[in-house]
């Protein structure tokens, strides 16, 4: 698989938005060769948000989402992505990846009804990333 001007394609059935999960992804470990370790979240998000133009994928960033319960809103969530409005990509400059923002990650799904989301982290050792699912009755 080559990156750049020829897409992946992935065949894999049992993947939830495989090819652009491998994009975005990539988009992730460009940010992170160029900028490396150190940065503010808000720094790997404006390089993320440039990289993902470039390459041209769509996406919105700090979307605000409603929590609802019993058809009314509880309160609120805002994404630090929304990409092709089939993914959630939340972003953390931490030393590794947490519960919490697996917990987080996995509320945003929840709230926006969507499948997958990638919960990513710049640490000194690189980019790591989860590919989180909600899949029905993970979540109550």
């Amino acid at each position: 698989m080559t990156r750049g001007s020829q897409q992946a394609h992935i065949q894999r059935k049992d993947l939830i938005h495989p090819e652009l999960s491998y994009r975005v992804v990539g988009a992730l470990y460009d940010v992170f060769n160029d900028l490396g370790f150190g940065h503010l979240e808000r720094v790997y998000q404006r390089a993320i948000a440039k990289r993902l133009q470039e390459l041209r994928i769509s996406y919105r960033e700090q979307v605000l989402t409603s929590v609802p319960f019993h058809s009314t809103s509880i309160g609120k969530h805002y994404l630090d992505f929304l990409v092709e409005d089939k993914l959630v990509l939340e972003l953390k400059q931490r030393q590794r990846l947490s519960r919490a923002g697996i917990d987080q990650i996995l509320g945003y799904l929840h709230a926006t009804h969507l499948q997958l989301g990638i919960l990513a982290t710049f640490t000194p050792g690189g980019v790591t990333y989860l590919r989180i699912v909600n899949t029905p009755g993970h979540i109550s």
